[in-house]
């Protein structure tokens, strides 16, 4: 399906010229708006049939042939509670406009039925560290904000959540944050809200949760922002509901080979000697939902990493408990994960 965008159609626009915006867009509708974006009327290619039936001329204003009381929703309507409604009357396609009138999205009714319900749970994003491992190319930019395909890591992050329902964001910046918040803005082009966890120095993966601006209500994801993966996190979020635990933490198998005879010694005395044997290990994703008490631990302005807030919760005596991820997962740490992500990324998320 195209982009939206494609379909915002000048209000100066003469029929032909409107039809190249549908025929363009592949879907199947012009947005005619004015020079602030406004919405001023929809335009398919029925009414255009229509128009040409009446005697229009294809020259004529796109004024003449739209339609100037469209349906629309509203920035956070549930237009799945709406679908019956919508199906009833026709509509396909509906425009998305802020207060103002201003155009920010288009709603596909055939999508909007094989969406998952929309989920509360906030999702938090961390993006602050520096990325000294992939240097040079972070120079400039923090490590999520590394083109892999035709966008930033931490984008195609965002997005995989939005399929999935989610649409309350926050995300932790520090190192070039600046970056993060021009190219994300307040979410609005994503259909999401997003917010910021601004650190004034790194606090650590854990740590930047001491920014969240309240308790949250509900289990909350948190997620490296280096990380692609085609998880299924609604699954993981009931795994977590149904565990009665305190976090939830997203756990990959990995085969990690040793490149030495390993020798097991009783004493001085050799028993056995395996040559260069591999092993399985679960290793932590870098993507975990807790439970609102987990805030407990985590001290305002205080450096904090994961591993040691998880270790503070069973310390406490609270559980956490191992999701096995067996999607799509990869930890871009390296150049060499770097360069694979971009090998894998047309196949996975395309």
């Amino acid at each position: 399906m195209g982009d939206w965008h494609e379909t915002l159609t000048p209000e100066t626009a003469n029929l032909r010229e409107a039809i190249a915006r549908i025929d363009a867009s592949a879907l199947q509708i012009a947005l005619v708006v004015d020079a602030n974006g406004r919405l001023l009327g929809t335009l398919t290619d029925g009414d255009v049939r229509r128009a040409l039936l009446r005697g229009a001329s294809l020259d004529a204003p796109v004024s003449d042939a739209m339609n100037t009381a469209p349906t629309v929703a509203h920035a956070g309507d549930n237009l799945r509670e709406r679908l019956a409604v919508l199906r009833g009357k026709g509509i396909q396609r509906i425009p998305v406009v802020d207060a103002d009138g201003r155009v920010i999205g288009l709603e596909r009714i055939e999508q909007l039925a094989m969406q998952p319900p929309e989920r509360d749970n906030w999702v938090v994003l961390m993006a602050g560290g520096l990325g000294s491992r992939l240097k040079p190319l972070t120079d400039d930019r923090p490590k999520p904000m590394l083109h892999v395909g035709d966008r930033p890591i931490l984008e195609t992050i965002l997005a995989s959540f939005v399929e999935q329902g989610f649409r309350r964001f926050f995300i932790s910046v520090n190192y070039r944050g600046e970056l993060v918040r021009e190219h994300f803005g307040d979410g609005s082009r994503f259909g999401v809200e997003i917010r910021y966890l601004v650190e004034d120095r790194r606090l650590g993966t854990a740590g930047a949760l001491s920014l969240l601006p309240e308790r949250p209500s509900e289990p909350f994801f948190v997620m490296n922002g280096d990380i692609l993966a085609r998880v299924n996190f609604n699954a993981m979020l009931d795994f977590h509901a149904g565990s009665n635990a305190m976090a939830s933490v997203g756990v990959r198998r990995i085969t990690h080979s040793i490149p030495y005879g390993v020798v097991k010694l009783q004493g001085q005395r050799l028993v056995d000697i395996v040559e260069k044997p591999e092993e399985e290990v679960f290793v932590s994703a870098g993507i975990y939902v807790l439970s609102p008490a987990a805030l407990d631990l985590v001290a305002s302005g205080a450096t904090l990493d994961m591993p040691s807030l998880l270790q503070g919760l069973m310390a406490r005596g609270d559980a956490a408990v191992g999701f096995p991820i067996h999607e799509y997962w990869l930890d871009i740490g390296r150049m060499e994960d770097f360069a694979r992500a971009h090998e894998d990324y047309g196949m996975v998320f395309k």
